[in-house]
């Protein structure tokens, strides 16, 4: 009997891992330290420090929305519940539909699995890169996607006279003459001379003249000094008399 019982009980052993095969789930999530989120950063900025390129990539700042996923494993966002992207431009959510996590004012963004990390100062190929690394503790050679849903922290200013005075969002690459645009145009009083201020200047700054960069419509039109209409950079104001 004793036999039949021991035989009894490796038959049905074997049925069931046969059947079911061996397979296992975390019961909780693989811890990420502080310093493992800060070596990998600097790992990331490092490596980017070397490649030499333009200064046209889109870098992630205070404010945008950002939707992250892991291919495989859905949406990463720990954002409340209900939280849609739109909802602050009055928009209707369900039509959206647009979920996504936004990084808050000390650079940060919540994520499940992994808490909060840093995403600030990063191109968007950086922070993905910056993402695998991380979710590679809790996940298997995982596939990180990161999409700007929303730019709000690129903005400029456009001050005087034209229809729609104000701080607007820079969602995508424009110049003088299309801000302008992008404002309703110059009001009836306006003059053609615009003047732009620049905080921090780069590759355009020999158009400057300290942090000022005087931009003619007029000239413009006429086909002149069309190097002056420079795209605009997050920050810029513009001033129109």
């Amino acid at each position: 009997m004793a036999i039949i019982r021991i035989t009894l009980v490796v038959i049905f052993t074997l049925i069931t891992f046969a059947g079911n095969g061996w397979s296992a789930q975390s019961t909780a999530d693989v811890p990420v330290t502080e310093t493992m989120k800060t070596a990998a950063r600097q790992e990331i900025l490092d490596m980017a420090s070397l490649k030499v390129g333009g200064d046209d990539k889109y870098v992630v700042g205070v404010g945008d929305v950002l939707s992250v996923q892991v291919y495989g494993e859905g949406d990463m966002s720990a954002t409340l519940p209900g939280t849609r992207v739109g909802q602050e431009r009055g928009e209707d959510a369900a039509k959206t539909g647009s979920s996504g996590v936004q990084v808050r004012s000390d650079g940060r963004i919540s994520l499940k699995h992994i808490g909060d990390v840093e995403a600030v100062d990063f191109t968007l190929t950086q922070l993905a890169d910056f993402l695998k690394v991380i979710y590679a503790s809790v996940y298997e050679d995982p596939v990180v996607i990161v999409v700007l849903v929303q730019s709000k922290s690129r903005r400029y200013t456009v001050m005087g006279k034209v229809a729609s005075p104000g701080t607007h969002y820079l969602d995508y690459p424009m110049n003088i003459v299309q801000a302008i645009a992008s404002c309703g145009g110059f009001t009836e009083w306006a003059k053609s001379e615009v003047r732009l201020i620049r905080q921090h200047l780069s590759r355009d700054a020999k158009l400057f003249k300290g942090n000022k960069l005087i931009f003619d419509y007029d000239d413009f039109l006429d086909g002149k000094d069309l190097e002056r209409n420079v795209r605009i950079r997050p920050g810029d104001i513009i001033i129109v008399d």
